[in-house]
C-alpha cells in the first residue's frame, strides 16, 4: 500500500553518519512534534538528483524554513557513507539533513519502491516530497518519471506551503 495523505509515518530506522561513525536515527525523532520537508532522491550522485533535484532544496532551505518548517531532509536508498559524500560534495551538510534507507525498508513500508534495474540502479525509491507534521503526511507530491524533479521538487513545495499558510489565514 502507498502512503497517502492523513497516514501517519510508520516508526522505522534510518541511518546517517556521524563523527563516531554509522548512526541509527529514528522516525519518531526526525518527524515526532515538528513540521519537515521530505524528499527522496532514486540516488545519490545520480544526474536529475544532483543537479536539480537536491540544489532546488539548498537554494530555497532558508525560504521554506521560514514557512514554518522545522527541517529538510532528503532519503535516498543508498548506504550512510554515500549520502554522507553526498552532503560533503553538495554543500548540504548541516544545511538538510540526509537520510539513509541503506535497505530500503522505509521506502518498502510506505509503498515508494521503485525496480530501476533497466537504469543500473536496482530496487530505489520512486522521486518524491511530502510535508510532514507530527508524523502524518499532509502533502505527497510523487513524480511519474524519475528522471524529472518538478512534481516533487522545491518550487512546488514552496507554492503548496504558502497555499496552506494562506488557508490557515483566513
Amino acid at each position: 500500500m502507498t502512503i497517502a495523505i492523513g497516514d501517519k509515518l510508520p516508526e522505522m530506522t534510518l541511518k546517517t553518519v556521524d563523527a563516531d561513525g554509522p548512526a541509527n536515527v529514528e522516525t519518531p525523532d526526525i518527524f515526532g512534534g515538528k513540521t519537515v520537508v521530505l524528499f527522496a532522491v532514486p540516488g545519490a550522485f545520480t544526474p536529475t538528483c544532483t543537479l536539480n533535484h537536491l540544489p532546488g532544496y539548498l537554494d530555497n532551505r532558508d525560504e521554506i524554513l521560514s514557512k514554518g518548517v522545522d527541517a529538510i531532509a532528503v532519503v535516498s536508498v543508498n548506504d550512510p557513507f554515500v549520502m554522507k559524500a553526498w552532503a560533503e560534495q553538495s554543500g548540504g551538510m548541516d544545511k538538510i539533513g540526509f537520510l539513509a534507507d541503506w535497505d530500503g525498508a522505509f521506502t518498502r513500508a510506505i509503498g515508494m519502491d521503485a525496480d530501476l534495474s533497466a537504469a543500473g540502479l536496482g530496487v530505489r525509491t520512486k522521486r518524491y516530497s511530502m510535508l510532514v507534521e507530527d508524523g502524518v503526511v499532509k502533502s505527497l507530491n510523487v513524480e511519474d518519471n524519475p528522471g524529472e524533479a518538478e512534481i516533487s521538487g522545491a518550487a512546488r513545495m514552496l507554492q503548496q506551503l504558502d497555499e496552506a499558510g494562506s488557508a490557515t489565514a483566513a
